[in-house]
């Protein structure tokens, strides 16, 4: 046998090595402490930021910020930690902080840090949206976005480095799934998207890919406008009022078919809060996950059935084509199927042009974009052989949708394909004169 000393001896001298190691590379003492998936959100109150994160023990939730990108960041807010337990068989805990900053100079862009004397995030950078309706705000807008084959997200994050946007609409689905894996697969996700959500307001819409323990992933990670836990809700961004709302509540009812009434009526009374409000702001857009319309070869309910969405529960009840339509929203976005779609102007399958020449110049239908071709597991989704007559261009290609609000009349939509190395392949403008919009006052 081999004396066991020197064995020990050995031992003890790696731990020590390894020990004084790591306390020399600076490895904090409790890293479960640290901050981590840090996004932004607009909380829909002018001059305001939400910055959420998650650790994996409760510690303080504190920003700290600044104007200046180097040396102290003087300004500190406060705010609220959550446990949250997953569904899953290991019931994993997650903390999720939040905290919202207040009193933000409009345009201004602003340095923080999140966390606590346990931990720090690194600094991230952000600008503080404008104020009024008078600027034009440009966002990029997607779906189906997964933690495997995430095809835009370098492109996307490159534009968010080059200051390309001032905010983000993901229409639906995010990470297939945020659940899986015990919610691992989530925490990767969050991590993915830091880089651009750390840096603009992330705004969100739930999909079917989040219905897992009654959407509660969804609700936990992000931190919406209103207070229905960002199912519905809704905000104003430059000239346009935009309106986030669940179109699952048409599809998962054992989770409670008041859920389609309760978001039919607070839709309506929104609707007619923003129609007075048109003089102010003149575009009234719309984002939900599962399109009314759409010309993909598959057998989701917008290719071969009536829409639930469209029409509602059995075909008439809390419908929202109508409901739309007689409200007058311009723009209608939708993911869900894994490719870009634009509509020519619609209403009730028939098709509603401004004029043979300018189909988009006053048109006297919305105008739907389906943008779900981020990036996902699930990979692009095939069309029918032959368009619709409604459909005005398909695009089988991964790519996302910048969205330009100029004015009060002019909007500009393109998409990117990430393809073919960030090529504009659909370019469109809708352009609704003021007076228009008196029709809904």
């Amino acid at each position: 046998m081999f004396p066991l000393r020197p064995c020990w001896s050995c031992w003890s001298c790696c731990c020590l090595f390894l020990f004084f190691s790591l306390r020399v590379q600076g490895v904090p003492k409790d890293p479960n402490a640290a901050p981590e998936q840090v996004h932004l959100s607009y909380p829909g109150e002018p001059g305001s930021m939400t910055v959420t994160w998650t650790t994996w023990v409760p510690t303080r939730s504190e920003v700290q910020f600044g104007m200046q990108l180097t040396g102290p960041l003087p300004l500190r807010a406060q705010g609220t930690v959550s446990p949250f337990v997953d569904g899953g068989l290991l019931r994993r805990k997650l903390y999720m902080h939040r905290v919202t900053l207040r009193g933000l100079l409009p345009g201004v862009q602003y340095v923080y840090r999140c966390g606590s004397s346990r931990g720090w995030s690194r600094r991230f950078r952000f600008r503080a949206l404008k104020n009024g309706p008078h600027w034009s705000p440009r966002l990029a807008v997607f779906g189906d976005l997964g933690a495997d084959n995430p095809k835009a997200l370098p492109r996307l994050r490159r534009d968010t480095q080059q200051g390309m946007y001032d905010a983000v609409l993901h229409v639906g689905d995010f990470a297939y799934n945020m659940d899986q894996d015990n919610a691992r697969v989530g925490d990767e996700f969050m991590r993915l998207i830091e880089p651009v959500a750390a840096s603009l307001p992330y705004m969100t819409c739930p999909g079917n890919h989040e219905e897992r323990y009654n959407f509660s992933n969804y609700k936990a990670r992000f931190s919406m406008p209103g207070n229905s836990e960002g199912l519905w809700y809704s905000w104003d961004l430059g000239p346009a009022h935009i309106i986030s709302f669940s179109t699952e509540v048409y599809f998962y009812l054992h989770y409670g078919r008041h859920m389609v009434e309760r978001q039919f009526h607070w839709l309506e009374r929104d609707l007619q809060k923003a129609n007075k409000n048109r003089a102010a702001r003149p575009w009234i857009i719309t984002m939900g996950h599962r399109p009314m319309y759409c010309s993909n070869a598959d057998l989701d309910d917008c290719t071969w059935h009536e829409s639930k969405v469209r029409k509602g529960l059995f075909g008439k009840l809390f419908g929202l084509e109508d409901l739309f339509y007689k409200y007058g929203v311009d723009l209608q976005f939708w993911a869900h199927e894994h490719s870009y779609e634009r509509l020519w102007p619609i209403y009730n399958y028939q098709v509603f042009n401004g004029s043979r020449e300018m189909p988009y110049t006053n048109p006297r239908g919305p105008v739907h974009i389906i943008t779900g071709s981020a990036g996902c597991e699930e990979r692009l989704t095939r069309f029918t052989l032959f368009p619709r007559p409604w459909s005005a261009v398909r695009v089988k290609e991964y790519g996302y949708t910048r969205l330009h609000i100029l004015n009060g009349t002019h909007i500009h939509i393109q998409q990117v394909s990430d393809d073919q190395d960030g090529k504009i392949v659909d370019d469109v403008w809708v352009v609704r004169p003021l007076l228009d919009r008196m029709l809904y006052l």
